[in-house]
């Protein structure tokens, strides 16, 4: 039996909507999601200075709901450096500027006895909170810990990171405090062709996005070098008279 052209539709629809919606493996997944979609990409080595300038750019406070103490500039450039991009996933998410305004780290066990779990980080630069980069991002981690073999989500928070634990527990992690420390887990299900495809495209369409904007980017660079070399001119042509 052969899939009709209606029936072919109805399954491209079906994989673009599992797109939007990110992957949302909680709760709410059968619930309307915002349609909006938030370029993710992939980072790697060569996106270290973006990644220490967004991380030394987090106030006092950030840096200590994001790793757990009040982390100064030098135990940052040490996280920066150590960071392992051949073992570990980290996302970004840039602005038109091609300024890192959000990323998180997904940190994947090097334990062989836990080998199908991994660590979820994230941070949001302060500008940038309200939009839900972070759920976005941690959908996004979940999608790709799925399609690596990852079957626990773990995230380990302060207790006092609202924000952290309501993402966590909004996907359907299941919440223990204990004091000042909390930690998240979240079973996260097998892999299917759907999660591998939609994880491959949405890799594909952010790197097309950052390819855009680097595009967009060099030619304000050069809108504004040849403003500057116009108004030169007509400076040149029409001096100032001075007393």
């Amino acid at each position: 039996m052969t899939d009709t052209p209606s029936s072919a539709l109805g399954f491209w629809r079906q994989i673009w909507r599992r797109i939007l919606t990110a992957a949302d493996l909680g709760p709410a997944a059968g619930k309307p999601v915002a349609l909006r979609w938030v370029p993710i990409r992939v980072l790697s080595p060569r996106h270290k200075p973006r990644i220490q300038k967004h991380l030394l750019s987090l106030d006092a406070q950030d840096r200590y709901l994001r790793f757990g103490y009040p982390a100064t500039d030098e135990q940052i450039e040490r996280y920066v450096q150590g960071l392992n991009f051949e073992r570990d996933e980290i996302f970004g998410v840039f602005n038109r500027r091609l300024e890192l305004v959000a990323m998180a780290h997904l940190a994947y066990s090097v334990d062989p006895q836990w080998a199908t779990c991994a660590e979820f980080g994230v941070s949001v630069s302060s500008h940038q909170r309200g939009k839900g980069l972070g759920a976005k991002l941690f959908q996004h981690a979940v999608m790709h810990a799925r399609n690596q073999g990852v079957s626990m989500l773990f995230v380990h928070a302060l207790s006092e990171n609202v924000a952290m634990l309501k993402i966590a527990r909004h996907a359907g992690a299941r919440v223990e405090r204990d004091g000042s420390e909390s930690e998240a887990y979240l079973t996260v299900p097998p892999a299917t062709l759907d999660s591998q495809f939609s994880g491959l495209l949405q890799d594909q369409m952010a790197e097309l996005d950052y390819q855009l904007k680097i595009q967009a980017h060099q030619f304000r660079q050069w809108l504004a070098t040849v403003q500057e070399i116009r108004q030169g001119v007509r400076d040149a042509r029409h001096p100032t008279d001075k007393p």
